[in-house]
């Protein structure tokens, strides 16, 4: 529910500048109360800000832009949360991403107001405006949205930043290209923009350019009139015409025969595309949403692609980073997919999950917890659940390793002189000590992850992946 910004004009003055009722206030709800003064500059943050974000940030944003905390989108100088400030406007529900650090980001949910001149006056003359920050994971938020109608999850940095740039274009009907690997969610964003723009109301329509045979691909994308060729018996509408008013979503645009690209390339520059067998052409108004795993500069080298159809593709680029360069969303999105069920993962069975590369990506997340859920006896899901493939691969995995690891260093002592490596002999190759270093820890810790880490002095994130290159 909107929550509205009131300011009580006989506010006790002793308490600092005059604001520590609201802070109390707004602290009891979690909330915190940022006050900025004309030039949108930060004067006051409530303690709330550190339990938020992270320890120490009011003392660091104190006299800064709000920009540097939520960044430019929302208060840059062209921005409308701006704009709808300066012309005394309230502004409710906007989503931004938090800066907590140099590392780490958090979606949160603002409602900025304008202080009124005989309230500021009464608590600090520079008091301007008032911005209240809440975790967006509070309410039924864009993100909130987004999980329980599409799946999707962030809680990396570079997830945040996708949901934060969504979140941006939700006026804009501007083309976007989404690149990433098979399996990554690309589809799942192309939802997300569609259901968060000014056209979610109309179509979604997603054409897999892969799927389809050559010989049919022009009439299922342009539809046919009657007589175009045998078997058309009646007009038939296309693909496009049907994402007419919405959102057509071009996946796979890598894989679309070159002949084909001129004909999309016309749709883009002009909005209008002809029915096979038509002299007419139709005109459509609809955002158009491409995807594809492939590097499409390449394919542009190689002339598999068109360089006048890229540029119009790439207005918005969007690049989906693969689950193994984002460890911090493996447990939320192995939870989600597994329901009800989430509450029985095993630090064993989570820590097997952050070891893996998952080279099928969220797919293949998603296939293995579902399989496990499904084949799983009463209790607790046990490592005898896990697919013997994903077991195989890593021990496999970690072989490889290993054995590449001491071949090398055998190599290297190989080529030192005779008497230096009679001296070297007994010297365990660095690799292979640090692995053991690593078994020591975990074995000390019961294989608690924190306290592993703490205990290496490395961050879970690069304890995580010298396990996954060690095998363990």
């Amino acid at each position: 529910m909107p929550m509205e910004i009131s300011v009580n004009p006989v506010v006790d003055a002793s308490e600092g500048p005059g604001f520590g009722t609201l802070e109390t206030v707004f602290e009891a709800l979690g909330r915190a109360l940022i006050v900025l003064d004309e030039e949108f500059r930060i004067i006051r943050a409530s303690h709330t800000l550190d339990e938020i974000a992270a320890e120490g940030l009011v003392a660091s944003v104190i006299g800064k832009p709000i920009e540097e905390l939520v960044g430019a989108k929302l208060f840059g100088p062209t921005d409308t949360l701006r704009e709808a400030l300066t012309n005394g406007r309230r502004e409710e529900g906007r989503r931004a991403v938090l800066r907590c650090g140099a590392t780490s980001a958090r979606l949160v949910s603002l409602t900025a107001a304008v202080v009124p001149r005989h309230v500021s006056n009464h608590c600090d003359p520079r008091a301007r405006y008032l911005v209240v920050v809440r975790p967006a994971e509070d309410e039924d938020s864009l993100l909130q949205s987004m999980i329980a109608s599409h799946g999707l999850v962030a809680r990396s940095p570079a997830m945040l930043k996708i949901v934060h740039l969504v979140e941006s274009l939700h006026r804009s009907s501007a083309t976007v290209l989404i690149t990433g690997e098979s399996g990554t969610g690309k589809e799942v964003i192309a939802r997300a923009l569609h259901s968060s723009s000014l056209l979610c109301s109309g179509p979604f329509v997603a054409v897999n350019c892969g799927a389809l045979p050559a010989d049919l691909l022009e009439s299922e994308l342009f539809g046919h009139v009657r007589g175009a060729f045998s078997g058309a018996i009646e007009n038939k509408k296309g693909l496009v015409e049907l994402a007419d008013g919405g959102t057509a979503f071009f996946d796979e645009i890598g894989d679309l025969p070159l002949e084909m690209q001129v004909k999309l390339l016309r749709l883009l520059q002009e909005r209008e595309f002809r029915p096979v067998g038509s002299l007419q052409w139709k005109k459509v108004e609809l955002r158009i949403i491409a995807a594809t795993h492939r590097d499409l500069k390449a394919e542009v080298k190689a002339g598999r692609f068109r360089l006048d159809l890229f540029y119009r593709l790439n207005v918005f680029p969007i690049h989906m980073p693969p689950l193994r360069e984002r460890p911090e969303d493996i447990a939320a999105l192995a939870a989600e997919f597994a329901q009800e069920a989430a509450e029985l993962f095993t630090p064993e069975i989570l820590d097997t999950f952050l070891a893996y590369d998952w080279p099928g990506n969220v797919r293949e997340l998603q296939h293995t917890v579902e399989r496990m859920v499904a084949l799983r006896s009463e209790g607790a899901l046990r490592m005898a659940d896990m697919p013997s493939a994903l077991n195989n691969h890593l021990a496999a995995q970690g072989l490889q390793r290993l054995a590449a690891e001491v071949a090398e260093a055998r190599q290297g002592v190989a080529d030192l002189p005779e008497f230096t490596r009679m001296a070297s002999s007994p010297v365990i190759p660095l690799p292979e000590t640090e692995r053991q270093e690593i078994v020591k820890a975990l074995q000390a810790t019961n294989r608690q992850m924190a306290k592993t880490a703490k205990m290496l002095g490395i961050s879970r994130t690069t304890l995580y992946r010298r396990m996954r290159e060690y095998g363990l």
